[in-house]
C-alpha cells in the first residue's frame, strides 16, 4: 500500500510539473542538430561530498543509452579527461567543445551539477539535487537543459506506538544508511531524462516532439 501512495505521490508530482509545451517546442535545437554521440563529462560537485562525483558519473551511461544515444564508456573517457586535464568539468561549462568533437567524435557533452547528495537515516530520505546540461560540441549551444530534486522513501514502518515505533526509528536509520550511495542519483536520472528527446537508436526518434514537455525542475519523492 506504501509503495502504490509513492507513486501516486510521485506521478503526481511530475504531473503538476508538466507545461504546455511540448518537446519540439523545448528544445528545438535538439531536433534540428540530432546529436548521435554523447560523451559524459565528469560531474561538478557543489556538495561537500567529495565522493558523490565519481558515484553519480558512473550511473548516467545506462539512462542514456535507453534514450537511444551512443554514449562514449565513462571509464574509458575518465581516463582522457584526465590525462588532458578535463576531470575539472566546469571550466568547460561554457567553453569550446570542438575538441571533445576532433577526439572523441561526440556530437554533444553532457554535464552534470550537483547541488545537494544527502543522507537523512533517522528520517529515512535520500536527496538528491542534480542539473543537468547537454551542449552541442559542434556549435556550443544548450540542446536540452533540465533540473531534478529527488528525495528516496527509505523509511521503515515498525508498527504502530510503543516498542513498534523506536524499531521503526531503528530500522529506517539501518535502511537508509545501507542504502547503494547512487540509489538517490538513478531516480534522479529516471525521472529528469525521460523528458529528454530520444536517440537515433530508440523507436520514438523524431516521434515524439508533439510529446508533452515538463518545466525546467522537476520535483519527486520515491520509494
Amino acid at each position: 500500500m506504501k509503495n502504490i501512495i509513492l507513486l501516486s505521490v510521485a506521478l503526481i508530482t511530475l504531473a503538476s510539473c508538466s507545461t504546455t509545451k511540448t518537446l519540439g517546442e523545448l528544445y528545438p535545437a535538439m531536433y534540428e542538430e540530432k546529436p548521435l554521440t554523447i560523451a559524459i563529462m565528469p560531474p561538478i560537485n557543489r556538495t561537500t561530498h567529495a565522493e558523490a562525483k565519481d558515484y553519480f558519473y558512473t550511473t548516467l551511461y545506462q539512462p542514456l543509452c535507453e534514450k537511444g544515444y551512443y554514449v562514449y564508456s565513462p571509464y574509458l573517457t575518465m581516463e582522457m579527461f584526465q590525462q588532458e586535464s578535463a576531470y575539472d568539468a566546469e571550466l568547460f561549462l561554457e567553453a569550446d567543445l570542438s575538441q571533445f568533437r576532433n577526439v572523441l567524435g561526440a556530437d554533444a557533452a553532457m554535464f552534470t551539477i550537483i547541488k545537494d547528495w544527502r543522507r537523512n537515516n533517522i528520517g529515512g530520505k535520500l536527496t538528491v539535487n542534480i542539473e543537468y546540461i547537454l551542449r552541442s560540441t559542434k556549435t556550443g549551444q544548450t540542446l536540452y537543459q533540465k533540473e531534478g530534486n529527488i528525495k528516496v522513501d527509505t523509511s521503515v514502518d515498525g508498527g504502530s506506538g510503543g516498542f513498534g515505533a523506536l524499531i521503526g526509528v531503528l530500522a529506517t536509520a539501518i535502511n537508509t544508511a545501507a542504502t547503494d550511495k547512487v540509489i538517490a542519483g538513478r531516480k534522479c536520472n529516471a525521472f529528469v531524462l525521460s523528458d529528454m528527446p530520444a536517440g537515433k537508436y530508440s523507436p520514438s526518434f523524431e516521434k515524439d516532439s508533439s510529446k508533452p514537455g515538463t518545466k525546467k525542475l522537476i520535483k519527486a519523492t520515491v520509494n
